[in-house]
Parts: structure tokens; sequence; C-alpha cells
């Protein structure tokens, strides 16, 4: 009974975890706004070093303020890394 009482409590502490979709993931697609919506942007980046970090920032169609981070890719394409939101009011944000 002792060693399934630690099991439990973890158990139950996982469970609570909150999955969500913004923040890092692999599986991101542009929303209206984002630099990749409707497909790459024709201008390259030529000078920017590979690798290079692209911040970008804009207002979704709800008014939240939406930060995005670009990774420029070998072939010189951008790739969507990250994506924060961040609400109308200071105790609005979901972060």
């Amino acid at each position: 009974m002792k060693s399934a009482l630690p099991a439990l409590c973890a158990l139950v502490l996982l469970s609570s975890c909150e999955v969500t979709t913004t923040g890092y993931s692999s599986y991101l697609e542009p929303i209206p706004g984002s630099i990749t919506y409707g497909g790459q942007p024709r201008t390259r980046l030529t000078k920017a070093p590979i690798g290079s970090i692209v911040p970008h920032q804009f207002n979704d169609q709800f008014g939240r303020r939406v930060y995005e981070t670009y990774v420029i890719e070998p072939d010189r394409s951008l790739r969507l890394v990250s994506r924060r939101y961040r609400g109308l009011f200071p105790f609005d944000d979901d972060d």
C-alpha cells in the first residue's frame, strides 16, 4: 500500500497537465498574419546567415498580439518554430 500511494499521486499530477498548441512545436501551421501564410515570401533572405532567427509580431483576428519566431533554412526559406499569444488585457495572457 505504501508503494502504491506515490504512484497514485504521480498519476494524479500527470493527468492534470495541460497540453497546448502554442509555444514550440514542429507542427505549427501559419495563420493569417504569419510571414509564411499563403506560402514562402517571394524575396529571399540572402544576407542573413543560415540558422538566423527572424522574429515577427502581429494582431490576430481576435485582437490578441501574436509573437512568432522563424529560422532561416539552408534553402533560404523560413521555418516557423514558435508562436506565443498575448491577450487584450494584462490578466488575459495565455503564457
